[in-house]
């Protein structure tokens, strides 16, 4: 009966340690007040152990990295907020997410502290309102997709890369507009949340997004380089790890002393 009991106690304890070396959260952008405006822009915003890297000129009012917003005014036409307004018209889940914003003088990333393994792990994404009206209508900068007749080869990608220690790991792509098809009922600009899986990145303590566009002039990319993210989901913290990991080790003990 104490081997059973032991036994009992021992697959316990295992499928707990499992359970906890599984572990996973989800970022979801809930836990930050954007006041009457909808959206912060001048914030390094960290959650989960991960930090999500911000730029904020206050003499111009210009930013890059990342902002959140909840912003849903999608009948404005002005590029403010339409930069933080998701195609999709709001969250993937809940009321707020993540706007990327990839500047060429610095880069837009995720900075993890301690190096995780991403295999099956990921992030929802779609299109702004800013990058979508310029692909769909053209503007002072950028052309409209598809061109007049609608049979330019047009595109819009966005590439997650891993690093770790520097160096790279793999990455992930995602088109966030394609108009290559031959048929050209099938050609898409992104308005749904889509998810994105970080396996190829393997294990990262950094992540960098870029984004490229098959429109491209003098000084570089046309098309708004912005993108939505929600519903990050990564391993829990092996802060919140150790300590779950330590209860149930001490539960196990005391469970033993009354075998």
């Amino acid at each position: 009966m104490k081997l059973k009991s032991t036994c009992v106690a021992a697959a316990a304890y295992l499928v707990c340690a499992l359970a906890v070396s599984h572990a996973t959260t989800i970022i979801t952008y809930e836990d930050i007040d954007l006041g009457s405006q909808g959206y912060v822009n001048n914030v390094t915003y960290s959650s989960s152990g991960v930090t999500h890297t911000n730029s904020f000129n206050a003499t111009w009012g210009s930013w890059s990295g990342f902002a959140i917003s909840n912003n849903t005014n999608t009948t404005l036409s002005s590029f403010v907020p339409n930069e933080y307004i998701s195609h999709a018209g709001g969250a993937a889940s809940g009321a707020q997410f993540a706007v990327g914003y990839v500047s060429s003088s610095t880069s837009t990333r995720l900075v993890f502290g301690t190096p995780t393994d991403m295999t099956g792990y990921g992030a929802m994404f779609t299109n702004t309102r800013a990058a979508a009206n310029s692909m769909l209508n053209g503007d002072a900068f950028a052309k409209k997709f598809g061109g007049t007749s609608g049979n330019d080869a047009d595109w819009f990608l966005l590439t997650v890369h891993g690093l770790n220690g520097g160096s790279a790991t793999g990455s992930a792509q995602l088109y966030l507009a394609d108009f290559r098809f031959t048929d050209n009922r099938m050609d898409f600009i992104l308005n749904t949340w889509t998810h994105l899986d970080f396996t190829p990145l393997g294990t990262v303590d950094e992540i960098q997004f870029s984004l490229s566009s098959s429109d491209v002039g003098d000084f570089g990319m046309n098309t708004p380089a912005y993108f939505a993210m929600d519903q990050f989901v990564v391993p829990e913290s092996s802060t919140s790890m150790l300590g779950m990991a330590a209860t149930i080790f001490l539960l196990g003990r005391r469970a033993r002393r009354k075998i």
